[in-house]
């Protein structure tokens, strides 16, 4: 038996739908133009708290456009998911036990691309990252 509530969403897949929605964009996109686009009975002001957290995650960035803002992606998808796999390591108290334990549940492959990854040098780096990066 139902109650007539929709699903409740996964954790981040709103915030990854709304990314999704702005990458769609031509170019910097307001929150109506979000809204309309994921549709689903959305209020406005979920769009809003969504990009808002977004924006304090530095994965989009606004600007002021008359009375309101527009938003842009900096990340995408993997972006995204790399600042909440990052944002999880952080508060662990363990950080090499987590990352053992992490590393070694990967199957051969993801382990192999991984060491692929840690292998290349500076002028490898993947997309959107550099060194900086990786010591934040």
């Amino acid at each position: 038996m139902t109650d007539g509530r929709r699903p409740r969403r996964g954790q981040g897949e709103l915030e990854t739908q709304v990314l999704s929605a702005l990458r769609e964009a031509d170019g910097p996109a307001t929150a109506g133009w979000v809204r309309e686009r994921l549709g689903a009975g959305l209020a406005y002001t979920t769009v809003i708290t969504i990009l808002t957290r977004l924006l304090a995650k530095g994965v989009v960035t606004r600007e002021r456009s008359g009375r309101s803002f527009v938003w842009t992606p900096v990340a995408d998808e993997a972006g995204l998911a790399a600042h909440r796999m990052r944002r999880l390591l952080d508060g662990e108290s363990d950080r090499e036990a987590v990352l053992a334990s992490f590393v070694t549940s990967l199957g051969a492959d993801d382990e192999k691309l991984l060491r692929e990854l840690l292998g290349r040098t500076g002028d490898d780096e993947p997309a959107g990252r550099t060194r900086d990066d990786a010591q934040d």
